[in-house]
């Protein structure tokens, strides 16, 4: 496979920057690890002239340490930390002026569908289209589109989106292309690289990776609308603590080699998946029968740790799997180091039913964590035997 072109600080490799972008031992005590910030207020040296920060939620340190980091990371001008990943895609929705049209993918998170719908709907129109179809995408345009909103590969049926082609697209009609790289993560795939204005994350998943944080990230490279979103950071509040940025920016120094097994892993339980008498289909877009595998292979370093399949027996087969699995813990969420299995029908995507992107409730969504290739494999086996 190809490898995205890389976004190190100083010229460094992806694993170094995310060691070592966002600040070098403390000056003060040597620390190697960035101190936690947990002031609120900083002393002015005299009225209107401090050293960066003022107050908390305008700008913290351990805050400012992750920005620089991540933004580094996804070869972004600017990156901004949030709450949470929906109170990062707020800010950016924010941007767009009332009235406007909002194009989604059919394929998307139910939480920003709830979003865009039940929060923005009284001021924004949305519609989805596919948009791996260039033809659909611009049949579904209209005068008032102002933004175009992905996710790839998508959540929970890992559609694979050829983001330079949507971007192009963009481009050309005047309309800001958002990308939720929560799946893939840069270490795997670089939008703003391939021509997105936007790149969105939940750092609740692989970005802190231990199930233990609930955060969101804005990277861009436009300086105007990266003030734009700054003051809707420091306006609206919706900022995280000096804490949980600690706990994000310790994830991000793993992430390359957890992505690394996350992915073989995968790989693996996508292997016996597609073998099983218990399963009608795989989605995972490291098969080659995966419609998105070109693509994929074009504008990810890998395919990442992300499994859904559809079970043979329907809805009810769904839930027996979701329930009788060892390893693999029925919950929500993902990109943590332990396995994940979940029902989208009813569970993540349950605010989605009888819309657009409602899910088949015979669908599973397997997390794969980084434990022992073996007893994953075997997990699930037992899980579709026992049907």
């Amino acid at each position: 496979m190809t490898s995205p072109t890389p976004a190190p600080s100083d010229g460094w490799g992806f694993e170094t920057a995310a060691i070592h972008a966002g600040g070098g031992p403390d000056p003060g005590t040597g620390a190697v690890v960035p101190p936690i910030s947990v002031a609120t207020t900083f002393a002015q040296e005299a009225v209107g002239l401090h050293r960066g920060y003022e107050y908390a939620r305008s700008a913290n340190p351990t805050r400012s340490a992750l920005e620089e980091c991540l933004a580094a990371l996804e070869g972004a001008g600017a990156g901004l930390a949030f709450a949470s990943g929906l109170a990062a895609e707020d800010a950016v929705l924010r941007t767009v002026p009332d009235g406007s049209h909002v194009l989604l993918a059919p394929d998307a998170y139910g939480g920003t569908w709830r979003l865009l719908t039940r929060v923005h709907g009284e001021r924004l129109r949305v519609s989805t289209c596919a948009f791996d179809d260039r033809r659909a995408l611009v049949e579904a345009w209209t005068p008032e589109t102002r933004m175009v909103w992905l996710e790839t590969p998508s959540n929970p049926l890992l559609s694979v989106i050829d983001i330079e082609a949507v971007a192009a697209v963009c481009r050309e009609r005047g309309a800001r292309c958002v990308v939720d790289n929560t799946f893939a993560t840069p270490y795997l795939q670089q939008p703003l690289a391939l021509g997105a204005d936007v790149v969105v994350h939940s750092t609740t998943k692989y970005l802190g990776g231990h199930s233990d944080v609930v955060g969101g990230f804005l990277a861009v490279d436009d300086p105007e609308l990266a003030e734009r979103l700054r003051f809707v950071q420091n306006a609206a509040g919706a900022v995280p603590g000096p804490f949980d940025c600690y706990l994000v920016l310790r994830g991000l120094k793993t992430l390359a080699v957890r992505m690394d097994r996350h992915c073989a892993n995968a790989a693996a339980v996508a292997e016996l998946l597609s073998g099983h008498p218990a399963v009608s289909s795989v989605l995972w877009p490291g098969l080659r029968e995966h419609p998105g595998f070109a693509v994929a292979t074009k504008q990810m370093r890998g395919f990442g740790g992300m499994v859904s399949f559809v079970c043979a027996g329907g809805e009810t087969a769904a839930l027996a799997v979701a329930e009788r699995t060892r390893i693999f813990t029925l919950a929500e969420s993902l990109g943590a180091v332990e396995s994940l299995v979940e029902h989208p029908a009813r569970m993540t995507h349950a605010s989605a039913a009888g819309s657009p992107l409602a899910v088949d409730p015979a669908l599973v969504r397997l997390s794969v964590g980084i434990e022992t290739e073996g007893d994953l494999v075997e997990d699930l086996r037992r899980a579709l035997d026992s049907l």
